[in-house]
């Protein structure tokens, strides 16, 4: 092709690097450097790894290293490296460079498993997690033979094998627990069974036995142990999907061992680490999980085994202590009983009075206690607590535990349950009262209690969504949280105020509109507390009431209701990010955004302020960037300030150009990746509010954009695309006179992007824009190059995505130049091309077309083509005219066919892909749809109605003779009607 595509578009040549000492020295001193605190050092190393991933045998030398290192701290980093190079290179993507060649990967597959299993234990995770990562994408069919590789290691007798063989097992089938339904997985899973079910459960026995042997030895019984609860696990993973046979069939041998496990006490492996679970807790967990996943999906099954399993997970929560420790376990054993209670099958065993008191008062009550534990995350690890406390993380705590069983009672008992609480509500509310110094945690427990008791159905966009009718929520609100809201001193029992706001926040749904714009003002003050937990969540209320919608679909909170409180908000705000521990909160980060989103021009003021903060804030975050919600948040921040003051005002965009371009600069300068995507987001945002002239300072980068490396990363593809349309909307001509010699550049970055069947549309937006606003003498040289590798393209994969904007490019060429430029351009690469096009792709294929700028580009064209183009009316061209016609008239009447062809329902056939790898789209950087052809033609119908009139006059009686013999007769009744609303007639 005679585009000049600079050569580093071209996947890299793989060189190759030597198995020998040089080689293997030189790694060494690298990967020592990359655990260098000093970034001056580190990051040229870790820049030189990633530069060597390509290179032939790299993956073999880390193996090397790992291995046969005398530094074992070099062993542990070669192996992490290796875990991580797979994790990003194993997996072959369509169009993207496949770093790891072929003897590469024979070799690691041959060789990793015994690695592996003689390795030291740190070491031994990382390559079992690097196995799982390959067998995610070779086993079983590119890798048949890892699982007997695997299972022939049980005979060897020798638990630090087996271990790794378990551990090994364990990360690879675990996704078995998530995995949708398909025949591809249940013929994996039936492999598997084949092969490892017998084994693994003559091992289970074994390993049993073997703790009889060995019950004194506590050494022994540490490394068989972890083998019970690793065997565990791998029994969870396989019983998951479905029952499978063999487990039926061998259902005494497994339960009643399980059994018999719960209630084993070994005093040899109790602990005396009051945080770390030992093994027996770590067991133990896992058998409660089993048990509730059995009684949950194959509970006729597990009928007879069930209430030994009640009465042995009873007795351990009755008898296990508060120490973090035994979390875990709590949790699952609570978990197992909520799972269980609100099965129909086993209500009976909960009817009892007594029994319900009993658990209320025993498991209930006891797990909700704000412990010193939880005293101390609250204070010293802040944003643990928070991710556990409001996103629920999959940790499990106690108290989620409790209110789950909570939940699950009241099912069938929900008013005996209510009055139960109630009661304890009360009392502890009266402890508190008597003493709120010395009884806080009481009145912790009982926001708590209240909190899982009225809640029957949550969800993320609107907290609680469905309450029980016993609790009254806005008295309680009234009574017992406003006045911690209202308290003067707001560091005064902060663990109070977190729970107060949480409150408000989970009930927002709930509570009158009047007692949420009670607590705005009171939440606003929140932010100034200093426990981290305190002013987080509030920022997170304010962000969450601030997303309410109202009756008619605004928001419910409306910005002159905020109007009294708007500059204290943003003052609040911004001072809590210089709060110790906030720097990068994101929900403060978030709250500022929606707070922005919210106000709109009520913040234009603030603006020249914020603006200098914000930009502040990116030059630090840029240095380090750690957190991307924060950094995502803080785009948005900018996109909003920039959009509502330019809306007011377009002129002020340069002021923040100003402002901005600096960090750009730097961000740029310093490739800072994971910015990248949305600094060319902000410049197309404030590029498009230019009128029609591109500043000098945006041309000088222009060069910058087309730069291979950019190309070469997919999260980078979206928002550049974007922004060389902004460059051509606002400058073709400009682009043209001063920067000609780049139009080579500009359409090697088309060639590479429709080269790609992911990125294809991409590559249409841009020769789309290159058409409409480049000069068309500018691009008369490179016009047939065009349509030649447009050809290629249709010949080696034409896909359904790549047809489509096929034709939207066909049709716009034409509106654009002419429907006679369109058929000589085709006749040029091969005679008789014009109608080749218009038989085997247009006709056939015009009723994919989706969208309505889209069908209206195409229906202008297709007019064209039928009326400006004498061609069509005295050549062999003639025949395809009605067809033509009748496909344009199907185009506008007829439903959009959104059918597939079989073998590519793999591929995406979304029209605009949102979400790509690294790339993070700006909700507030958006983009209007654009219209090319815009008001020049409103209605196509009436269009294509005139310029049939205007043929027929040319040559009459033409055009009525074509359409009487071979239009079919809905098509024509259509036309008819477009002739009728235009008013005119063909002659």
């Amino acid at each position: 092709p005679c585009f000049h595509i600079q050569k580093s578009m071209q996947p890299l040549a793989s060189a190759n690097m030597e198995l020998n000492d040089g080689n293997l020295q030189t790694l060494t001193e690298v990967l020592r450097k990359t655990l260098d605190p000093d970034p001056t050092v580190r990051r040229p190393a870790e820049k030189f790894l990633v530069s060597v991933e390509g290179n032939q045998n790299y993956p073999l030398l880390l193996l090397t290293l790992l291995e046969k290192s005398q530094d074992n701290v070099i062993r542990v980093c070669a192996a992490v490296t290796f875990k991580n190079y797979i994790k990003r290179n194993w997996r072959i993507v369509e169009d993207e460079p496949n770093k790891i060649s072929d003897p590469d990967r024979t070799a690691i597959k041959a060789n990793i498993v015994n690695l592996m299993l003689s390795s030291p234990e740190q070491i031994q995770k990382q390559l079992s997690d690097a196995i799982s990562i390959i067998g995610r994408e070779d086993f079983p069919q590119k890798w048949p033979d890892l699982l007997t590789e695997m299972v022939t290691r049980f005979r060897s007798g020798d638990f630090h094998i087996i271990n790794g063989v378990l551990r090994t097992a364990h990360s690879l089938f675990k996704r078995y627990r998530h995995e949708f339904k398909s025949n591809e997985l249940w013929s994996e899973i039936k492999l598997v069974l084949d092969t490892f079910a017998l084994p693994l459960t003559e091992l289970f026995k074994a390993t049993i036995e073997l703790c009889q042997t060995h019950a004194t030895d506590v050494n022994a019984l540490k490394v068989l142990f972890s083998s019970l609860t690793l065997i565990s696990k791998l029994f969870y993973s396989l019983n998951f999907q479905d029952l499978p046979e063999f487990f039926e069939d061998n259902m005494e041998t497994w339960m009643t061992n399980f059994h018999g496990l719960l209630t084993l006490d070994n005093k040899l492996l109790q602990t005396d680490d009051e945080e770390e679970a030992g093994l027996l807790e770590l067991l133990k967990s896992q058998i409660c999980d089993n048990a509730a996943l059995y009684a949950q999906k194959y509970d006729e099954e597990f009928q007879p085994y069930l209430p030994r399993f009640v009465t042995a997970i009873w007795n351990l929560l009755v008898s296990t202590g508060q120490g973090v420790k035994y979390d875990l376990l709590v949790s699952n054993a609570i978990q197992f009983l909520a799972s269980v209670c609100e099965r129909p099958h086993y209500k009976h065993l909960f009817e009892d009075q007594n029994t319900l008191t009993s658990i209320c008062e025993k498991v209930i009550v006891p797990n909700m206690e704000f412990r010193s534990a939880d005293e101390e995350a609250f204070e010293d690890n802040s944003e643990e607590y928070i991710r556990r406390d409001l996103e629920g993380s999959d940790i499990d705590t106690r108290r989620r535990a409790a209110c789950d069983l909570v939940r699950g009672l009241c099912k069938f008992f929900e008013g005996p349950v209510t009055a139960i609480f109630s009661g304890y509500v009360n009392s502890m509310l009266g402890e508190y009262a008597k003493n709120p110094g010395g009884n806080w945690k009481h009145k912790d427990a009982a926001i708590y209690l209240v909190t899982s008791l009225a809640s029957k159905a949550q969800t993320q966009k609107h907290g609680i969504t469905q309450a029980n009718e016993l609790v009254n929520l806005t008295d309680f609100f009234v009574n017992h949280i406003l006045p911690d809201l209202k308290s003067p001193n707001v560091n005064e029992f902060p663990v109070l105020k977190a729970d107060a706001i949480k409150y408000v926040m989970i009930f927002r749904s709930q509570l009158p509109k009047e007692q949420l714009l009670q607590a705005v003002p009171l939440l606003i003050t929140h932010l100034q507390a200093e426990s981290t937990v305190e002013h987080t969540y509030a920022a997170h209320a304010l962000e969450r009431l601030f997303t309410m919608r109202g009756p008619n679909n605004t928001t419910l909170i409306s910005s002159a209701e905020m109007a009294p409180f708007t500059e204290l908000l943003l003052n609040n705000l911004f001072k809590s990010l210089a709060l110790p521990g906030s720097a990068e909160n994101e929900y403060i980060m978030k709250a500022i955004m929606r707070s922005f989103s919210l106000l709109q021009e009520a913040i234009v003021p603030y603006i020249p302020t914020l603006i200098g903060q914000l930009t502040h804030k990116l030059l630090l975050v840029s240095k380090n960037p750690s957190k991307p919600h924060f950094n995502h948040y803080l785009f948005e921040s900018l996109c909003l300030s920039v959009r509502i003051t330019c809306k007011a005002n377009p002129a002020t965009v340069g002021s923040f150009e100003e402002a901005l371009f600096p960090v750009f600069t730097e961000i740029l300068q310093n490739d800072v990746q994971e910015f990248l995507p949305y600094v060319f987001q902000v410049m197309s945002l404030l590029l498009e509010i230019h009128s029609n002239s591109i500043p000098s300072s945006y041309m000088a980068l222009f060069p910058h954009l087309l730069q291979p490396v950019l190309w070469e990363r997919t999260g980078n593809i979206p928002p550049l695309v974007r922004l060389l349309q902004a460059y051509l909307e606002k400058g073709g001509a400009t682009i043209a006179a001063s920067a000609e010699d780049k139009i080579p550049g500009l359409l090697g970055v088309f060639q590479k992007l429709i080269a790609s069947k992911a990125n294809d549309h991409q590559g249409f937006y841009l020769i789309n824009s290159i058409v409409e606003h480049m000069p068309p003498e500018s691009i008369t040289q490179y016009r047939k190059q065009i349509f030649v590798l447009l050809f290629q393209r249709l010949q080696n994969s034409k896909t359904t995505k790549f047809i489509k904007s096929f034709l939207v490019f066909i049709s716009l060429y034409c509106v654009k130049y002419g429907a006679i430029a369109l058929q000589e351009i085709f006749d040029s690469i091969q005679p008789k091309m014009f109608g080749m096009v218009l038989e085997k792709i247009v006709i056939p294929e015009i009723q994919k077309v989706s969208g309505a700028v889209e069908k209206k580009i195409c229906a202008v064209g297709i007019t064209k083509i039928l009326t400006e183009c004498p061609s069509m009316m005295d050549t062999e061209y003639t025949k395809l005219w009605t067809p033509l016609l009748q496909a344009l008239i199907g185009l506008f009447e007829l439903p959009e066919d959104d059918s597939i062809p079989d073998d590519e329902h793999f591929i995406d056939i979304e029209d605009t892909p949102g979400y790509q790898t690294a790339f993070s789209q700006l909700a507030f950087a958006g983009k209007k749809e654009h219209d090319p052809i815009g008001d020049a033609v409103s209605n196509p119908r009436i269009l294509l109605a005139q310029s049939l009139h205007k043929l027929s006059t040319a040559c009459p009686g033409r055009v009525p003779s074509m359409l009487s013999t071979s239009l079919n007769a809905e098509a024509l009744q259509y036309l008819q009607g477009y002739l009728q609303a235009a008013s005119v007639q063909l002659v």
